[in-house]
C-alpha cells in the first residue's frame, strides 16, 4: 500500500512529517575507539608526567651507573632511548589524527541534527504566529459584536431615563 503524500496545511507545523527518527549508535569500530582512548591518554598530564620521569630516570641510569650496567650509553647520544621515543611518536600521530577525523564525523552529524531542529523550531515559531494572529483576528471580530461596559451603562441609563418620565406621568395622571 503506497502512502499519499500529504498536502502542507496552515494550521499544522511544518517539518515533522515522514522524519525518522533514529537514536544514535556507538560506533563499533575497536580500533577507532582505541586510537580515541590512547589520543585522549596522550594528552594528559599524568601521561606527560609519566613520560617525563621515564625519560629522567632512563637518562639517570645510563649517565651515572658503571658503564657495565649502562644499556644506553651517553657516548651513543643514547640511541636507544631516541629510537623508542621516535617509535611512539611515529604510533602516535596517525592514531591522533585518526581519532581527530572520528570526532570530526561526530560533528558533522550533530552539525546537521542541530540544523534540522532549528528547521523544526522555525516551523513551530511560524505555526505558533500563525495561530496567535487568528486568534488576534477572532478577538477583534468578537469585540465588535459584544456590548462593552460604557454601551451597556448608556443604554441603562436611556431605560432609566424612559422609566422615570413613564413614572412621572403616571403619577400627573393620578393626581
Amino acid at each position: 500500500m503506497a502512502r499519499q503524500a500529504r498536502t502542507p496545511a496552515l494550521d499544522a507545523p511544518r517539518g515533522r512529517g515522514g522524519m525518522l527518527q533514529r537514536t544514535p549508535q556507538p560506533s563499533r569500530d575497536r580500533f577507532g575507539r582505541f586510537s580515541e582512548s590512547f589520543a585522549r591518554a596522550m594528552g594528559t598530564s599524568g601521561f606527560l608526567l609519566g613520560m617525563t620521569i621515564f625519560v629522567l630516570v632512563w637518562l639517570s641510569w645510563n649517565i651515572w651507573m658503571p658503564p657495565q650496567y649502562q644499556f644506553d650509553p651517553a657516548a651513543t647520544n643514547f640511541t636507544l632511548l631516541t629510537l623508542i621515543l621516535s617509535l611512539q611518536a611515529s604510533y602516535a600521530a596517525p592514531l591522533i589524527l585518526l581519532a581527530q577525523n572520528r570526532q570530526d564525523d561526530r560533528d558533522r552529524v550533530q552539525i546537521e541534527q542541530d540544523r534540522q531542529r532549528a528547521e523544526r523550531n522555525l516551523a513551530d515559531t511560524e505555526y505558533l504566529a500563525r495561530e496567535v494572529v487568528a486568534l488576534r483576528m477572532a478577538v477583534n471580530d468578537f469585540s465588535e459584536e459584544v456590548l462593552t461596559r460604557e454601551m451597556l451603562r448608556a443604554e441603562l441609563r436611556t431605560l432609566l431615563e424612559k422609566l422615570d418620565g413613564q413614572g412621572a406621568e403616571v403619577a400627573q395622571r393620578d393626581e
